[in-house]
């Protein structure tokens, strides 16, 4: 899919990869702001094709008692002004069909969570909004088997589709990413790889879940060099002390030394 059908990308001709970035969850418009004016002089420096990344709601948490957002038109309000302020695109999750047409008066691609990739009602609402829709691959799936997922996109009458790896099971309580899927991945679909939370551990039995925030930039020159389209990755000012995701989310201050490497992987890769 042509980077250049998302409103207000730019760089889309730098052979960059292109980033989703931003924090787990909208927690306020100053943190919103903050983290969208960093990542927007960073991404401008280097010429990389960036899209704001914010959750409106997370729906999908360990604890009855767990952070899940501030208000859905609120956070989706600050989605949009963080949009305009910036002239940035922008994306966030959907849990529900009803969810769609909601989110896409709002932003301009509609994610779907791993967990609920299967869902063909949420997956066809999504796609008849006419947004691009971000398949994040079901920890639970193989590669081969998003090719029925962006099938679902394509009979809705969409061709704007993206596959998001981020990860697979290994055993209970932890993820590792087969590298192998990506090419694979990308015979049906442009691909990323969401390093953040790759690196998750679920299933923790005090209900929070870990990660190894330590491999980030392993992760994420591994997925540059195998040559993914795009990388996806959360980050925040103070990530022990963010609302969601902060132990496997990149801290703020770290994004432009990464970001400046894998620019230079992916100068390297192009020459071959």
């Amino acid at each position: 899919m042509d980077l250049n059908l998302i409103p207000n990308i730019k760089h889309t001709d730098s052979g960059n990869f292109f980033l989703l970035a931003g924090p787990c969850a909208i927690e306020s418009e100053e943190m919103a702001m903050e983290i969208c004016e960093k990542v927007q002089k960073i991404t401008d420096k280097l010429e990389i094709p960036f899209i704001f990344k914010g959750s409106f709601r997370k729906a999908n948490r360990s604890r009855i008692d767990s952070f899940s957002g501030i208000g859905d038109i609120k956070a989706l309000e600050i989605l949009k002004k963080v949009g305009e302020k910036f002239n940035v695109p922008t994306v966030t999750d959907i849990h529900e069909s009803s969810d769609a047409a909601l989110a896409a008066k709002y932003v301009d691609v509609l994610q779907i969570p791993a967990f609920l990739v299967r869902q063909t009602n949420l997956v066809v609402a999504a796609a008849k909004t006419g947004k691009v829709v971000n398949l994040k691959k079901g920890q639970f799936m193989s590669p081969d088997a998003m090719k029925h997922a962006v099938q679902k996109v394509k009979d809705s009458g969409s061709d704007k589709a993206w596959i998001t790896d981020r990860g697979t099971m290994f055993g209970y309580q932890d993820m590792i990413v087969d590298f192998r899927g990506i090419p694979e991945m990308q015979k049906y679909a442009p691909t990323i790889l969401d390093i953040t939370h790759s690196l998750q551990q679920p299933n923790q039995p005090g209900g929070v879940t870990g990660g190894k925030p330590e491999l980030i930039e392993t992760i994420a020159k591994a997925g540059i060099v195998v040559g993914v389209d795009g990388i996806f990755i959360e980050t925040h000012p103070d990530p022990a002390n963010a609302k969601s995701d902060g132990a496997n989310m990149l801290n703020l201050d770290h994004l432009e030394d990464l970001l400046t490497k894998l620019v230079a992987i992916r100068k390297t890769i192009n020459k071959f």
